[in-house]
């Protein structure tokens, strides 16, 4: 039998790759089975310090994703013998990755495209994994999808446990049982009960915080001590009945050399603006993206430790730019045009490929596996979604081949 802590992209996949292949799995979520449309309610809180987004409930951070289906970190990979694109042909076609036709394309994602390509930017639509029949082009991607209309892992999550695996919900897993060296179940809390389930192989898959809380309780000491993730801001200002806030969100993309750009509708734009004729339909903002440098790390409560570089700033500052210009070439009155506070998304790099764990994704406990944005060596500045996606589907092979 096969343990798979965790509900998002990793677990999801490995979930359903392992169940419809008639190997036994239990599924084992810290949060509460939910639906879609409710998954703003569960976003996490960490620190004053730290303003990062992720959420703990059936599909973790990927039920308030965007869908944005990138590939990130190829060549990188290629350096520890990880070679993805067999799998990526395969989830790409799963979860069918595809840019968004001309009819889900609002106004103010057009006028994002339009000005892009006219200052010479690397311009393009998004790549995403979005059923345009169910759409409904309310704007609340980022809040869970009130139409069921985007990927998430609650999808494979549910197409796994069709297939036979058993699914445990607001059940937080405490550590990974061992013994001479070897994973043989996890120990977890549910309605304040300790119980334990035993199995050959264990996976987790619960995101760069708590696989790094696992990992250590579980004598992995080194896990934690680097984190990544995605720093960003969202940079708009004034444009008169725009109605960008009703649009599928982060529809385009403009790809720099240290940051990427893409169209995101952000409410806290609107409080810069000292004029209260000013509403939401009045609003066209960017989200300016960068790497980070992955200094910081978790410390043992849980709570996420930031450092912020001098070349973390510059991307940054680059792209905020670079939005600006954007803006202005769009229409935006420039007058009007503001920035959100720092943030970041993404949180990756705690137990890195080459680090923590091997090629195959395995620790240093034989059967104890990692399969979740902790395992990306370096921040990829873009949506990992599909990569994360992707090194599952390889560590499913692996492990049915086994």
């Amino acid at each position: 039998m096969v343990i798979i802590v965790g509900t998002g992209a990793g677990g999801g996949i490995l979930a359903y790759e392992l169940a419809k292949n008639d190997v036994p799995v239990t599924i084992i979520e810290k949060g509460p089975y939910i639906k879609s449309g409710e998954a703003f309610k569960y976003y996490d809180k960490y620190s004053e310090d730290v303003d990062l987004l992720t959420t703990t409930c059936i599909g973790g951070a990927s039920i308030v994703s965007m869908s944005n289906m990138v590939r990130a970190l190829d060549e990188e990979l290629l350096e520890f013998d990880v070679d993805l694109s067999e799998a990526y042909e395969y989830v790409e076609e799963l979860v069918g990755v595809h840019q968004l036709d001309d009819s889900h394309i609002g106004k103010g994602s057009q006028a994002f495209l339009d000005a892009g390509r006219k200052l010479g930017l690397k311009t393009m639509k998004m790549p995403k994994a979005i059923r345009e029949k169910d759409c409904i082009q309310c704007g609340k991607c980022a809040f869970g999808c009130p139409a069921d209309a985007k990927w998430s892992g609650k999808d494979f999550v549910d197409d796994a446990v069709e297939a036979g695996a058993e699914l445990i919900c607001d059940a937080e897993v405490i550590k990974v049982i061992t013994e001479d060296g070897k994973a043989c179940g996890v120990t977890y809390i549910k309605d304040d009960n300790e119980k334990s389930v035993f199995a050959d192989t264990v996976i987790l898959s619960a995101g760069a915080i708590g696989t790094t809380l696992i990992l250590r309780n579980s004598g992995i000491e080194d896990a934690g001590r680097e984190i990544f993730f995605d720093p960003f801001v969202s940079v708009g200002g004034y444009l008169k009945d725009i109605n960008f806030n009703t649009e599928v969100q982060m529809a385009g993309l403009v790809v720099g050399e240290n940051f990427v750009l893409s169209p995101h509708f952000s409410s806290f734009i609107r409080a810069n603006i000292p004029d209260d004729s000013v509403t939401d339909e009045d609003i066209l903002s960017i989200m300016v993206k960068t790497p980070d440098e992955c200094r910081g790390y978790v410390d043992d409560d849980g709570d996420v430790v930031k450092i912020n570089t001098i070349q973390d700033i510059r991307y940054l500052a680059e792209g905020v730019a670079t939005a600006g210009f954007i803006l202005k070439e769009a229409g935006v009155d420039p007058n009007t045009i503001g920035s959100t506070v720092y943030r970041g998304a993404h949180p990756g790099g705690t137990a890195p490929i080459g680090k923590i764990v091997d090629s195959n994704q395995e620790t240093e406990i034989k059967g104890l596996f990692v399969s979740d944005a902790s395992v990306l060596p370096i921040s990829p500045g873009k949506p990992p979604i599909l990569t994360i996606l992707a090194l599952s589907k390889r560590l499913a092979d692996y492990l049915i081949d086994e």
